[in-house]
This record gives C-alpha cells, sequence and structure tokens, in this order.
C-alpha cells in the first residue's frame, strides 16, 4: 500500500448533501459526508448496497442527474470548489484533474466505436490542437500503460474480455493524468485472479501518476489489501473513518465491528455471520443514529439523536480515528 498519511491534503468534502426527489419525498442518498484525501493515498469508501458510496463518487464528479440533486456541500480540489464552478468550467475539471473509472466500465464503452478512437476522444475534448501522430502515440502510450497490446486500439469493445474493458476505462480515466481517481466498483464483474491484476495496475498507474485513489466497494477484504485508510457508510452517512489496519483491528463502531466479523475466517471455517435486519429506508429514515434498529448495543438516547462524526481515542493510538456513535460520545 502507498503512504499517504503524510501527503498535503488535495481533496476535501464538507457535508455533502445529495437527495433524489420522488413524489413521497426526497430519498437522503447522501447526507452529510465529509473527509480529506491526501496526495498518494488510497481512500476505501465501503458499506452495504444503498449506503451512498456510488452516490457520493458521482456527486465528486458533479454526474448526478435528475430527479438527484447535490442540495448542498462543499468539495476543494486544491484551490478550486467544483459545486461552485460552471458545467463548463467542470467539464474541463472533469478527467483532467478529478476521475472516474466508472462502475460497470464495460457498458459504458461505446460499442460501434473502436478502443483508441474512445480513448482519443478524452484528450481531444481537452486539447483540440493536438494533432493526429500525437494522438495516436498517446493512445499507444496510455495502453501501454494499462498493460494492453496496442493492438487493442484497433478493436471494438465486444472484441475484448472483461478485464481489458476495465483496463481501457482506466486509460480513460488517466488519460490527462489527473490529480484524483474515482474507481467505483471497479473488479465487481470479474473473477478474483483478473480482479487481482486490475488493482495492481490501478495502483501502479497511481504511482506512476503521483495520484490519489478513492477506492469504492463493498468488498471489505479487498478494501484490507489495498487502501491505507476506510470510510465506513451507511444510510448515506460515514459511520467511521480510519486507518486500515487500526479500523479492523479496532472497530469503534457497532456497523464496523459486524462488517468485519462478516469476513471469512480460517478459525471460523463453515460458520457464516451476517449482520441481523436490513438497512433503513432513505425515503424515510429511522430517528436518531440510522443503524440503531440494528444495532446490538443501542442505547436509548440512539433513537433520539444522531451521533455526529468525531474524533476517537483508539486503543492502537495509530492515526486519526473517527466514529458516528454514542458509545464514544458517553466515554470520559
Amino acid at each position: 500500500m502507498s503512504d499517504g498519511s503524510g501527503g498535503r491534503v488535495v481533496l476535501r468534502v464538507e457535508d455533502l448533501r445529495v437527495h433524489y426527489h420522488t413524489g413521497r419525498g426526497p430519498v437522503r442518498a447522501v447526507e452529510g459526508v465529509g473527509f480529506e484525501l491526501r496526495s498518494g493515498e488510497r481512500l476505501g469508501l465501503v458499506g452495504e448496497s444503498g449506503s451512498g458510496k456510488s452516490t457520493t463518487a458521482m456527486a465528486l464528479m458533479r454526474l448526478i442527474r435528475p430527479p438527484g440533486r447535490i442540495e448542498a456541500g462543499r468539495v476543494h480540489l486544491d484551490e478550486l470548489e467544483l459545486l461552485a464552478l460552471s458545467d463548463e468550467e467542470m467539464r474541463r475539471v472533469r478527467f483532467s484533474r478529478i476521475s472516474l473509472i466508472p462502475q460497470g466500465v464495460m457498458n459504458s464503452l461505446n460499442p460501434v466505436m473502436r478502443v483508441g478512437a474512445q480513448v482519443a476522444d478524452t484528450i481531444e475534448a481537452h486539447d483540440e490542437g493536438t494533432d493526429r501522430d500525437s494522438l495516436r502515440e498517446r493512445v499507444r502510450e496510455l495502453l501501454a500503460l494499462v498493460e494492453l497490446d496496442p493492438a487493442v486500439a484497433r478493436m471494438h469493445p465486444h472484441e475484448l474480455s472483461g478485464g481489458m474493458k476495465q483496463r481501457v476505462g482506466m486509460a480513460i480515466a488517466v488519460a490527462l493524468r489527473p490529480q484524483v481517481i474515482i474507481a467505483d466498483e471497479p473488479t465487481s464483474a470479474l473473477d478474483v485472479v483478473v480482479q487481482k491484476r486490475v488493482m495492481d495496475t490501478l495502483f501502479r498507474v497511481q504511482k506512476e501518476l503521483d495520484a490519489a485513489v478513492i477506492l469504492v466497494g463493498h468488498d471489505m477484504g479487498l478494501m484490507a489489501q489495498c487502501v491505507d485508510r476506510i470510510g465506513v457508510m451507511y444510510a448515506g452517512r460515514l459511520a467511521e473513518v480510519g486507518p486500515v489496519r487500526g479500523l479492523l483491528e479496532e472497530p469503534l463502531h457497532p456497523y464496523t465491528r459486524l462488517l468485519v466479523d462478516s469476513l471469512p475466517s480460517l478459525e471460523r471455517r463453515g460458520e457464516f455471520r451476517g449482520i441481523p435486519g436490513l438497512p433503513p429506508s432513505l425515503l424515510e429514515p429511522p430517528p436518531g443514529c440510522p443503524f440503531h434498529p440494528r444495532c446490538p448495543e443501542v442505547m436509548e438516547r440512539c433513537s433520539e439523536s444522531v451521533p455526529a462524526l468525531e474524533p476517537v481515542a483508539a486503543a492502537d493510538g495509530a492515526g486519526e480515528r473517527l466514529a458516528a456513535c454514542h458509545l464514544h460520545a458517553e466515554a470520559p
């Protein structure tokens, strides 16, 4: 893993809120999310389906579409406030400063365009003066960077395997050498062997570009192997944020603890541990802490007030730990 803990802050997200407006009222997909990302760091956003991970990623890229809407928040990319930019200004920032490898990239490629033309389109959209020879050479370099043969440029997406399509998506995402790369479930449709190779490629490219990465996913085991810090999301909020080792060895939030306990273990072979109950409706969330109906350590105040995400002194003392839980608010 990289050591992004000491780098400067390149991305700061504050009080991000995204709602999807329906006839029955707003679905609060992201509600008050905030975190920092440092240069060279790998941050994982993990949680069950519907926890707000992918919506957060799309909001950072300003790709939320109606009936969704970014209701509030600030997203600082160095000196830029992304949510204050015009659509045209954001178009120029997208891929050049902050980039996305989308979920299901194999479905985001144009089936009737050759791969090389799709990579070239991203470059031309930001640098219209690039001549054809320079553009072809740049496409070859990008394909080589993600370990694809230059001949892939002449192929159509249907001729590629899932892992190859994922690498093409990666080449498009890094074509303009962005500072921040968001990878939204980049290995969800791949087998475990191909997963490992794709992730190795992503992080080698990250190191070459000196970029920071936000890895979005639901696989806590994959996160444990790949990231420096983890942000655990539940019902549109961050439940806990901390260095990966400390978070796995000493979870501070009951939800995190249940997620970690659900990982396969050699000591508990044949025993499956799930999380009881179901995630709450984001249209009608429960009062107080959204996890309290499923929490094994619920207290009376948990149904009365939403706990803030605040620093918590962990026993391991390794790195800043944040948790949104009344258990720690009660501590002296």
